[in-house]
């Protein structure tokens, strides 16, 4: 199965999004801000990350430029999981090089859907 970083600075999403990757039988790892999200995907070359966009310092449209400009993690793919959810939102992060998605609350149909396309 696949190595999960789930990026998100709220503590009672990270434990919602992990128990649904965890229950599809995925590894997770966390991390609670942008910053943290580059480091962790760095060091731990995860197969996906589930990104927030809206947190403190470093958003997730700045952490996923960072990513996808390094040369070690540019293939990882990422899925925005969102409160955004204004097309315009979904479109900038489309631009980003997101792979997909998923507006919060989160829909575990839509996730796990989102996760598996991107996991190819």
């Amino acid at each position: 199965m696949a190595k999960v970083l789930i990026v998100d600075d709220s503590q009672s999403h990270l434990y919602s999004l992990s128990q649904i990757v965890e229950g599809e039988g995925h590894e997770v790892i966390t991390a609670e801000t942008g910053e943290q999200g580059v480091e962790k995907a760095k060091a731990e070359l995860p197969d996906l990350i589930l990104m927030d966009i809206v947190m403190p310092g470093m958003n997730g449209f700045q952490a996923t430029r960072a990513i996808s400009k390094e040369s070690s993690t540019e293939q990882i793919p990422v899925i925005f999981v969102t409160t955004k959810n204004q097309e315009t939102d979904r479109i900038w992060g489309m631009r980003q090089g997101a792979a997909g998605y998923v507006t919060k609350p989160v829909d575990k149909k839509d996730l796990i859907n989102a996760i598996n396309e991107a996991l190819g």
